[in-house]
């Protein structure tokens, strides 16, 4: 099959394309035909060669696909071959052909492309852990995304709105402004030009954020502190401008704040299937319905997951970036 491998830690251009074997499937698996995968911040980090692929996985890039179920494995069950469907991987998803624990795939939305479809797993089942399982989303909380019109925000845009909590973005340009709006935002900061604390104040009427969704790190862990109600979560995602912060303790303990951190790749096939039963009980409907908000995306083949990679790394894109391969089929919806 065809398959985008990493050649050596580094830079965008050693992602390769090259012929490898078909995976084997294993007890409880199921073998999809990719016809779209996501990129995500994840694939970066292996690709540089610091996010290891757990025992056991492929080396292969890729964290979340949509296609077609070809094979079931012994004692996998739920689907059958020709099922449409979208999954988490455990890594492979950058090929034609990917090997899946059944109980990380869910069935895709109704009438969603495949490369609509292969833009949620990741994000989604982050957030749906993280966000809600672990910090309490609740209705009517005000919950403050960084990087809003990124994979991680928009996806936490996308579930405040689900369940009824109020949104602000973080964004960098007005554009994205207009984006993060249109899937859910009730209001947007551009940080660019606007203190984030003192919008945050009064945007809630001095009350703060009850949630926060960072990817950025560095010095934005003092003004997640400084923007957080009180009883406030704090969920740190990634750490895009740096992996250490100075925190001003004392108002963390004044405000009686939590602070937690996350990553989903190493989690065990149980969480993983227990998150993903979530989603569909409580999220797959909504997102099944006629309007339902759809993530943008910007699509490349599979053969360009270099030029993916690079602009993903200038930040420069809204939504998710998404690599079609020979199999999609003209990506028609469901």
């Amino acid at each position: 099959m065809l398959a985008v491998a990493i050649a050596a830690p580094g830079g965008p251009e050693m992602l390769q394309a090259r012929r490898v074997p078909r995976p084997e499937l294993g007890p409880g698996e199921v073998l999809i035909r990719v016809a779209a995968a996501g990129v995500n911040g994840p694939d970066l980090a292996q690709r540089r060669g610091h996010y290891d692929p757990p025992p056991g996985a492929s080396p292969l890039p890729g964290l979340e696909v949509a296609g077609e179920i070809v094979a079931l494995g012994a004692e996998a069950a739920g689907f059958a071959p020709g099922d449409r469907v979208m999954a988490l991987t455990n890594g492979g998803g950058y090929a034609e052909y990917v090997a899946v624990p059944a109980g990380q795939v869910l069935p895709m939305p109704r009438g969603w492309r495949f490369a609509e479809a292969a833009a949620l797993p990741e994000t989604w089942f982050t957030m749906t852990q993280t966000l809600v399982l672990r910090a309490g989303l609740e209705q009517d909380m005000w919950v403050l995304a960084h990087g809003g019109a990124g994979g991680i925000g928009s996806a936490t845009i996308q579930i405040a709105a689900l369940l009824g909590a109020r949104a602000i973005a973080v964004v960098s340009d007005g554009a994205k402004a207009d984006y993060c709006r249109a899937i859910g935002a009730e209001a947007v900061i551009d940080r660019s030009r606007e203190d984030i604390v003192e919008r945050v104040k009064t945007l809630t009427q001095g009350h703060g954020a009850d949630r926060i969704v960072d990817i950025v790190g560095g010095d934005v862990a003092r003004t997640n502190i400084e923007a957080a109600a009180r009883g406030g979560h704090i969920v740190q995602i990634s750490t895009l401008e740096g992996g250490n912060a100075s925190l001003p303790l004392r108002l963390l303990m004044a405000k009686d704040l939590t602070l937690s951190g996350s990553t989903l790749r190493p989690q065990s096939a149980a969480t993983k299937a227990g998150i993903a039963a979530h989603i569909g009980q409580h999220f797959l409907p909504a997102l099944s319905r006629p309007g339902a908000t759809r993530p943008a995306i910007a699509t490349f083949p599979l053969e360009q997951a270099a030029q993916a990679h690079a602009l993903m790394e200038s930040r420069a894109h809204r939504g998710k970036l998404i690599l079609l391969t020979p199999q999609d089929g003209g990506d028609k919806p469901t």
